[in-house]
């Protein structure tokens, strides 16, 4: 990374450390900066960081004297005005956001070279690494043979965005791919991507910081790195070249005291820990943890909390650099040299070492004693609803006959009960199948496993015959995800119960799913190095995937029987993982009931077979003669975790594992054939296309229009008409599935006309380099509930991408409503409540908004990312005013709709709903336009931050 020419106010800054070893390195010295800026010794950590990289990117030009003053007398309650322009040291991506991110880099080549400029001026400017981790699903489960037998179709069906990405990786000097098969991208980028520090060609050591295409990217917070999920148009601006900028934080402190006590693990904690600062506000702050229970933590245990943070609501959640830092990065194969530079900076700047109360000013802090943590899970919607352990049955019960709209499943009551009784076609896989499945397609997997259930066609449990579902019984149990899958406490864990379980004779019932995708291939080798593995796959967890699968919705289908009887009898099935999402819909459409927890919970959960058994009191299920065992007989101690934990913490096993993405990337990877040039001649696919998003740059030669007069005008919204009414807690979920595709919707009837069949179909994660696919997949999960449609005779509401259009009432497709509206040259707005796209941070839910023609969306609230992507895309996102609603209004869905803005659009300035009811009245509403920034000002008047950047980038 190149470094900028200091301003010279601050040169004197520039100093010399010392390492153990006595080698010496230069940095730009907070501790110096303080001495002008006395106020600097009392920043929090975080703050600092960013202020380290202020100061050593001030050129007087993108980041100005200004900056670095403003920044160093940061004030804990301040108001908020000023913007930081933050400068990263790389990008972290994965294939769901990364594939779109490189189709976008590659357009804009193709716009370069159409307007007569030199494509190769669009080249990331700081190292990116794109991780493949989320499009493998779990087909095949149960078996010895299932991770072989998931990699060959994860290939098959993915040849076309592999091909692409080996095209990138030869075109684009700074972008390297991490290949299927490794892992998840945030433990990837924990145990080996992450140094530390970083060194420029002229000596000058500066700290790791980043940004990533995945809302995770936090869990790289666990080793004291500054780091946040972005939108993948943010991260392509900050890889060529801009600063990423945002306004002044606040930074709440979190004080840790005490320690966990025994039978809790870090997911107790992190559970607790979200509910906690959901109830606080937290959106759009930095956490910090300090205090001395922190140092009781090991760094996977931080970087639990730290991945979790898009569950709480904050930019980031970070922990210190300190001792544990300096072990676990010994422990995962980091040498000597590197490690000794690394505490030497840290020390240097005065950060190293856990903040003691009182030392920082915080803008709020916030206490736990780590002693009164409990066993708990969180569901069944969202994850910052807690439940402990002990309450879990009940509460399942309670929501049951609970209304929809206070998060409950509107059943009656009689019907908790009932079971249904299922027949399975046949005793599943014989061994000729699974041979077929392992040279076939996906297609010849699906045909094969048509009319089988999946738990068993993909399975290795022979059937027994008839069986029975009901209400509250698990269907999927996986330990998967970033989350809890790089904590090898919980891992170990999850051994030692499936050890102890199988010993005690107790079993998982055969109809359930059950999958183990670790996040790193390290984790299989420590489990099968203590000898629990054999046990975890007595129990069905034969490893499946190294990605995310079931936490990203990639679980794969359930037994063709189970799906229909959960449709029949309208059942609220379960799912237990060891994830951090599990929104509705999101881990598979008919399972209405998705927990979180740890590892070992989710075997335990599996073995009993249902949320209903209270495991605190209940048995977990019968054993050998029958004897009842309980969850405290088979539950590890800490003292037999830690006799472990030296297995799972070996550098040499680290170096070696991740020196083979560079030597043995893998057969499959190295038969994907490479395809070269500069600019990607864009070949037919249903996976890969050229998207729309440059052609009006193309047309008016590379000339963006980002002037202030008359910009109020030129933005407004005139006649337009209401696309949707959402409720509260719209996720980019909702707006933008990731999972399985609908044979009947949009996207699958656009796959379909060319020539794919439904088992093909993959997922919508896998094709976000097809805009075709994705705008018809925007607004298309099916529990969305868009509330213009009227509820139904029984009060439930209609679910599904589905709107009114208007004047004539039709119910429709929002897509090709959207459609006839664009053709007609009427523009269309979304109304929606509190924390509109919350959830994983997916550029495809603001650029299939834009694409849709939709122009504004009016909500009460908005999580950070996504508010920050419509305006990347030049959609309006405008806030009501406290106390305000479209409910409020008495929006109904058939109103015509003005948006009047301010002349100068300036940032949080007032805006204008005006109504035009059906009758002719007129009724006017304030609004808050948040457009936060002055450079997201900037980005809006140029249609956007794509062509915004591109223009910098060809001027």
């Amino acid at each position: 990374m190149a470094n900028p020419t200091i301003s010279h106010a601050f040169a004197s800054t520039r100093k010399a450390f010392k390492t153990a070893s006595g080698k010496s390195g230069e940095f730009y010295s907070l501790p110096a900066l303080a001495r002008e800026f006395p106020n600097i010794k009392r920043l929090p950590h975080s703050i600092r960081i960013v202020l380290e990289s202020v100061l050593r990117h001030c050129d007087g030009k993108k980041v100005t004297r200004e900056h670095v003053e403003q920044l160093a007398n940061w004030r804990p309650n301040a108001a908020r005005t000023e913007e930081i322009p933050f400068t990263v040291a790389r990008v972290l991506l994965q294939d769901f956001t990364g594939v779109p991110l490189l189709v976008d880099l590659a357009a804009m080549r193709a716009a370069a070279q159409r307007v007569g400029k030199d494509p190769a001026k669009v080249e990331p400017l700081v190292p990116v690494d794109l991780v493949v981790d989320h499009s493998v699903m779990v087909d095949v489960y149960g078996v010895k043979n299932a991770l072989q037998q998931n990699m060959k179709l994860e290939f098959e069906r993915n040849h076309e965005r592999y091909q692409f990405m080996k095209w990138g990786m030869q075109a684009f000097d700074t972008f390297r791919v991490v290949p299927p098969g490794f892992g998840i991208c945030h433990q990837v980028n924990l145990e080996y991507l992450t140094k530390g520090v970083h060194k420029t060609k002229d000596g000058l050591y500066y700290p790791d910081s980043l940004v990533g295409t995945d809302s995770h990217t936090t869990m790289i917070n666990g080793v004291g790195v500054v780091g946040w999920g972005v939108g993948g148009i943010e991260a392509e601006a900050a890889m060529l070249g801009q600063p990423m900028y945002f306004l002044t934080p606040d930074v709440v402190g979190f004080e840790l005291k005490g320690r966990l006590r025994e039978g809790c693990t870090a997911t107790d904690l992190v559970l607790t820990v979200t509910e906690i600062l959901r109830q606080h506000k937290v959106v759009g702050k930095f956490v910090e943890y300090f205090g001395e229970g922190t140092a009781s933590l090991s760094v996977p245990d931080r970087a639990t909390i730290g991945n979790m943070s898009p569950e709480y609501g904050a930019t980031m959640g970070l922990f210190p650099v300190d001792e544990r830092t300096l072990e676990y990065f010994e422990g995962t194969g980091r040498t000597k040299a590197e490690r000794e530079v690394f505490e030497a900076y840290f020390r240097a700047q005065g950060l190293f070492g856990a903040a003691r109360a009182g030392d920082v000013d915080y803008s709020q802090v916030i206490t736990l004693d780590l002693g009164d943590v409990t066993p708990s899970i969180a569901g069944p919607r969202r994850p910052q609803d807690r439940i402990e352990l002990g309450r879990a049955a009940e509460r399942f019960q309670a929501l049951f006959t609970t209304p929809m709209e206070q998060g409950g499943f509107a059943c009656h009551a009689d019907a908790l009960d009932e079971r249904v009784t299922l027949h399975p076609s046949d005793a599943g896989q014989d061994a000729q199948e699974l041979e077929a499945v392992t040279a076939g397609s996906a297609r010849n997997l699906a045909e094969m496993t048509a009319n089988k259930p999946t738990g068993q066609a993909h399975g290795t449990h022979a059937r027994e015959g008839e069986y029975t579902v009901g209400n509250g019984d698990v269907l999927i149990a996986a330990i998967t995800s970033c989350t809890n899958t790089s904590n090898p406490s919980v891992m170990l864990a999850a051994g030692l119960l499936a050890k102890k379980a199988v010993e005690a004779g107790l079993k998982v019932p055969h109809h359930i799913k059950t999958s183990l995708a670790p996040g790193s291939r390290i984790v299989t080798e420590y489990l099968r190095e203590t000898g629990l593995l054999p046990y975890l796959e007595k129990l069905g967890f034969d490893v499946a995937a190294y990605g995310c699968t079931t936490c990203i919705g990639n679980a794969g289908d359930l037994a063709p029987e189970i799906n229909a009887a959960i449709n029949d009898h309208n059942l609220v099935c379960a799912s237990v993982l060891s994830g951090n999402r599990n929104f509705e819909a999101r881990i598979h459409p008919n399972i209405k009931a998705n927990f979180l927890m740890s590892p070992p919970l989710v075997v335990a959960y599996a073995i009993a077979g249902s949320v209903r058994v209270d495991l605190m009191t209940q048995p977990v299920g019968r054993g050998k003669r029958g004897r009842d065992v309980y969850l405290g007989d088979i539950w590890p101690t800490s003292d037999e975790v830690q006799k472990l934990l030296k297995y799972a913490m070996k550098g040499k096993a680290f170096r070696e594992n991740y020196a083979k993405i560079a030597t043995e990337p893998g057969k499959l990877w190295q038969a994907i054939p490479g395809v070269t040039g500069q600019v990607y001649d864009w070949p037919t696919s249903t996976y890969i296309a050229e998207p729309p998003f440059f052609d009006d740059f193309t047309r008016n030669k590379g000339k963006t229009d980002a002037g202030a007069q008359g910009a109020g005008e030129r933005f407004s919204v005139r006649g337009a008409r209401i696309m949707a009414l959402f409720g509260d807690s719209v996720t980019t979920d909702h707006i933008s599935p990731a999972g399985s595709i609908k044979e009947s919707s949009p996207a699958g009837l656009w796959l379909k006309a060319h020539g794919v069949q439904k088992q093909d179909f993959n997922s919508y994660g896998s094709r976000r380099g097809q805009h075709e696919v994705m705008m018809r997949g925007t607004f298309a999960n099916v529990r969305i509930k868009n509330l213009m449609i009227p509820p139904k005779a029984d009060g439930s509401r209609e679910e599904g991408g589905l709107t009114l259009a208007q004047p004539s009432g039709q119910k429709k497709f929002i897509f090709d409503a959207a459609m006839d509206y664009m053709q007609a040259g009427t523009p269309t707005v979304v109304f929606a409540g509190e924390e509109y796209g919350t959830g994983s941070s997916r550029d495809w839910a603001a650029k299939g908004t834009q694409l849709l023609g939709i122009r504004a969306v009016v909500a009460r609230s908005f999580e950070r990312i996504h508010r920050s992507n419509l305006i990347g895309m030049g959609v309006l996102p405008l806030q009501f005013k406290p106390g305000q609603s479209w409910d409020s209004l008495g929006l109904k869905g058939d109103e015509v709709i003005d948006i009047e803005l301010p002349p100068g659009l300036t940032p949080q300035s007032d805006a204008q709903l005006v109504i035009t009811r059906a009758d002719g009245s007129r009724q006017q509403a304030p609004l808050t336009l948040r457009i936060d920034t002055p450079i997201e000002v900037d980005y809006f008047r140029a249609g956007g931050i794509l062509p915004y950047v591109l223009e910098q980038l060809l001027a």
